[in-house]
């Protein structure tokens, strides 16, 4: 049998130790290194989206990849791709990372200095383990596979610049287009997604930032189905409590709604902590909002630079819509576009805020008029991001609660 291999290992010694052992292994088949978490799972989407059999049997995770930490990278990998076997390569052999890594998903640990039979044994035995849970899919059991649903993160260049009317809209246009979608409120301290849709509803992410081990259960006791058909995930009624949520229950969090839905939308406010740079750093398409007008446009670019520094994501990475866009306001797209250096978005959203006015204060935001064209633009904005549009029906995703069958995805377009 061959073993499809590949190695995430950034140090050039390190990189050099594993190829050198790898080509040795009989039946091996290794492919060229990636050199950071981000690199390493965006081959792993490419490949699932060609075909669910174009993933490697197992990946091997060195301990000082990054930017994303090994252990979170483990995890990330056992959530959205659950055939593949994941072996972590580490200098730290005590019984409680082994414990850890064992947790998060891993099928092995190497230990450093590599050494052939070790790492032959971890390899073969985690190439085993994905050969019989490959088989078991292809059986036809009700597991998803693959990288799952798009994640779109929706952040605003300051306060008031239109950041949760453009994720409402952008989750009910690929709801109305039969996807199935969950919307966050990661703005965690000031959120308030709930009150532009009339609910009221006590669970919110708080309620799974301890939990370890995210299931279908307890995802459906967080999560609040509107009557539009989005699943959302709200933010803390107590602003306090989403000190609770760390990026790595963030990101355990989105993995876990992402397997479940075909687009997860993210509202991240405008404030950056922690969880809600997990979830930029981790999106498919991270969207920035922003006004055309010279404080919002000069905090878009602040927001953009210190995304790279804090190397969350990359200029060129990131997509910008303008807001509130008049014809005759001096800053016009293409000025924004060349101050950031983002994407700019194709749509432009009209300053009709008086659309708005009647649903945003009653609470409504979802029976917005179809003739507004602010409604008109998102929703094409939708369409631009590939957010819109059937998802397959050849398969079906695990029921969430009571009994529900849920469409399962194959990847939406990518913004990135």
């Amino acid at each position: 049998m061959t073993t499809r291999i590949l190695p995430a290992v950034a140090d050039p010694d390190a990189v050099r130790a594993v190829i050198s052992l790898l080509s040795q292994l009989p039946g091996a088949e290794p492919a060229p290194p990636v050199a950071d978490s981000t690199q390493l799972l965006d081959t792993l989407a490419r490949l699932a989206a060609d075909s669910f059999d174009e993933l490697p049997e197992v990946v091997l995770v060195h301990e000082r990849i990054g930017p994303v930490p090994a252990l979170e990278l483990v995890r990330e990998v056992a959530l959205r791709f659950p055939a593949v076997g994941v072996v972590l390569i580490t200098a730290d052999a005590s019984p409680v990372l082994f414990s850890a890594a064992m947790d998060s998903g891993a099928r092995g640990l190497v230990t450093l200095p590599l050494g052939y039979e070790e790492l032959a044994s971890r390899v073969q035995a985690a190439a085993q383990w994905s050969v019989g849970v490959r088989r078991h899919l292809g059986g036809g059991a009700d597991v998803l596979a693959g990288p799952g649903g798009t994640v779109v993160t929706v952040s605003g260049a300051k306060g008031g610049v239109g950041t949760t009317v453009t994720a409402v809209q952008l989750a009910l246009a690929s709801q109305a287009s039969g996807r199935h979608v969950a919307l966050v409120d990661m703005d965690l301290q000031s959120g308030d997604i709930a009150s532009y849709l009339d609910v009221q509803f006590r669970r919110s992410v708080a309620d799974l930032a301890a939990v370890d081990d995210i299931s279908p259960r307890v995802l459906q006791d967080a999560v609040y189905v509107h009557e539009t058909g989005v699943t959302l995930l709200l933010a803390p009624a107590e602003g306090e409590r989403g000190e609770d949520v760390a990026d790595r229950s963030a990101r355990q969090i989105i993995g876990a709604l992402r397997s479940r839905h075909d687009v997860v939308v993210v509202d991240c406010g405008t404030y950056l902590d922690g969880a809600k740079a997990a979830a930029v750093e981790m999106a498919d398409i991270a969207l920035l909002v922003t006004t055309p007008d010279v404080v919002a446009v000069r905090a878009a670019k602040r927001t953009v630079r210190m995304w790279d520094r804090l190397q969350i994501r990359k200029a060129e990475e990131t997509t910008t819509v303008v807001n509130r866009h008049t014809r005759g306001t001096e800053i016009q797209p293409a000025l924004i576009q060349k101050i950031t250096g983002t994407r700019l978005a194709g749509v432009v959203v009209p300053a009709h805020f008086k659309e708005l006015q009647g649903v945003v204060d009653a609470g409504r935001l979802h029976e917005l008029d179809a003739r507004s064209t602010v409604k008109q633009a998102l929703w094409s904005l939708a369409g631009e991001l590939g957010l819109v549009g059937a998802p397959p029906t050849t398969a079906q995703r695990p029921a969430l609660g009571s009994g529900r069958q849920l469409a399962r995805l194959t990847r939406g377009k990518s913004g990135r």
